[in-house]
């Protein structure tokens, strides 16, 4: 069926822009606040909770009706809140390093005001994937398990590639944008695929 490859494709690019955002984290802030432990600590941290966060609010939101159109919903405010990054990081990094003195603190809060509501955004893609696969308590395990193994390495992917390739290549506001436009492509095939099922549906 259609809709089954489509969400783990949406669960993978999630991943994927998820880990390479947090490793673009580092090269953002590194102006201001430098490339110490304290830096990578706050990123880290920062994501850590804010998935954390995305994975509670996802799973509430999934029992309500879960369908592919609202699954798309999800891509598109987490794009509409990742791009904000590449007007307003520097002046928001600014802002902050001339009030926060001590590095450690500054960069914590830079990296949540920079990254912490687009994180929580894609944190629930993971929870949403599960529920609109989960037909039967029966496979649910081995559905959440696969879903979290596409969903990890496309997390793995995303760093290497950003890591090993994106970097070199590109500016951080070109892969900001270019993640940007991935969250907005999987929207739009979401909302695809959903006006293709139930097209089928109904004839």
């Amino acid at each position: 069926m259609l809709v089954v490859p489509v969400i783990y494709i949406l669960a993978f690019t999630g991943g994927f822009v998820i880990m390479s955002m947090e490793l673009l984290g580092g090269r953002v802030l590194a102006p201001y606040f430098g490339n110490s432990i304290y830096v990578w600590g706050s990123i880290i941290t920062v994501f850590m909770a804010s998935l954390a966060l995305g994975y509670l609010f996802g799973g509430k939101l999934s029992v309500r009706e879960p369908t592919l159109k609202k699954f798309g919903y999800i891509f598109l405010v987490s794009a509409v809140l990742l791009y904000p990054l590449i007007l307003f990081a520097e002046p928001a990094m600014q802002w902050i390093f001339n009030r926060i003195e001590d590095p450690r603190y500054g960069s914590l809060a830079a990296a949540s005001v920079l990254f912490m509501i687009p994180t929580i955004i894609l944190g629930m893609i993971s929870p949403y994937s599960v529920r609109l696969l989960v037909d039967n308590i029966e496979t649910s395990g081995q559905i959440a398990g696969r879903l979290y193994f596409v969903s990890t390495l496309g997390s793995a992917l995303g760093t290497l590639a950003t890591s090993f390739y994106f970097v070199l290549w590109f500016e951080v506001n070109q892969i900001l944008t270019y993640l940007t436009l991935a969250l907005v492509v999987m929207s739009i095939l979401a909302a695809f695929t959903h006006w293709r099922v139930n097209k089928s549906t109904s004839i």
